[in-house]
């Protein structure tokens, strides 16, 4: 990963859409991205107006409990606990304490695992409350309008857990003078995995948005401890070059090489671009030239993105693959 800067200019900012203060109306403009402070997730004794959007952590959800009625999956060839986690709905902390594994490196084609799920329907069961999510940081929001009408809050995420972070997701809600929600959003990170320390972006789009809003809350929806199970980190991003108008069409071009042991296979670069001001202004997702790259080689990518303002000052490139899970005979175990 690398943070790089790029020669910085004075805008010419046709309009503003200014957030100043909780009790004062703001009239959508047309696009231009607005300075925000960075808004930790800490819960204030009361909310009131100030001069900065109120963040806060949600109060605990309910959700119906857990209940030991299992049901049951075959490991078949390629699978990874992720990937069974996420076709059932469960977490990978839940498989592996309802299965009692400790290694998951471990797992066996054709072996039984029990899935926890919810009752169908318990009309008897009492709800409970879920825990918070893992309390990361959400910083560098800026909002733009898009020719048709809507708004994107572009921002990103860091992961101040001390933990790795996966299934990171924020809601955006649109405020009233009163604080009440005019409209709420959300959208996962561009990045499925956060290592500890990391950041990823995040933008989330209102089609309809109100046609004036008060101030705004971002706020922490879903983050669950991480586990690198099938994701392969051994990706170095390495002689990036970022060239354009940096108002319009700008790219991002470089190297992504494979300096692990083992082939990294689906891989994926996420490049965050930042103005002046640290505010992100774009992100995109996209296949390197390459998405499968042997031991010890590497391949190349070329990005394009288009600011929502700008001047773009700097730019952020991270790359993440996956493990190729290859089958194995039964008996045997795979490469963790």
């Amino acid at each position: 990963m690398r943070v790089h800067a790029a020669p910085v200019a004075v805008p010419l900012l046709a309009c503003t859409l200014l957030l100043q203060t909780c009790g004062q109306i703001i009239t959508r403009m047309p696009p231009t991205p607005v300075a925000t402070p960075t808004l930790a997730l800490t819960p204030p004794a009361t909310l009131r107006p100030s001069s900065t959007p109120a963040p806060y952590t949600p109060a605990p959800t309910t959700t119906p409990t857990m209940t030991p009625t299992p049901i049951t999956y075959t490991i078949q060839s390629g699978d990874s606990l992720l990937a069974i986690a996420g076709q059932f709905g469960v977490s990978v902390e839940a498989l592996q304490d309802a299965n009692g594994i400790t290694n998951p490196g471990a797992l066996q084609i054709g072996q039984e695992l029990i899935v926890p799920r919810p009752p169908a329907a318990d009309a008897d069961q009492t709800p409970t409350a879920t825990p918070t999510p893992l309390p990361f940081a959400i910083e560098n929001v800026a909002f733009s309008q898009t020719p048709l009408g809507g708004l994107w809050c572009l921002g990103e995420i860091r992961n101040t857990t001390g933990e790795d972070l996966e299934q990171a997701a924020v809601s955006v809600a649109l405020l009233d003078a009163q604080q009440k929600p005019l409209t709420q959003e959300q959208a996962p990170a561009d990045l499925d995995f956060i290592p500890a320390g990391g950041s990823a972006p995040f933008a989330v789009h209102f089609s309809q948005p109100p046609i004036s809003f008060a101030s705004y809350l971002v706020t922490a929806l879903t983050g669950i401890k991480g586990y690198v199970g099938s994701y392969y980190r051994d990706l170095a991003v390495r002689d990036t070059q970022g060239a354009g108008e940096r108002y319009s069409a700008y790219t991002v071009s470089g190297i992504i090489a494979n300096t692990g042991p083992e082939e990294a296979v689906g891989v994926a670069v996420t490049v965050t671009l930042y103005d002046a001001l640290g505010r992100v202004i774009a992100e995109r997702r996209a296949a390197p030239d390459h998405n499968v790259i042997l031991k010890g080689g590497q391949t190349t990518f070329s990005i394009q993105l288009t600011p929502a303002g700008g001047p773009v000052a700097n730019y952020r490139v991270v790359a993440l693959g996956h493990r190729l899970l290859t089958p194995t005979p039964p008996g045997s175990t795979q490469s963790p």
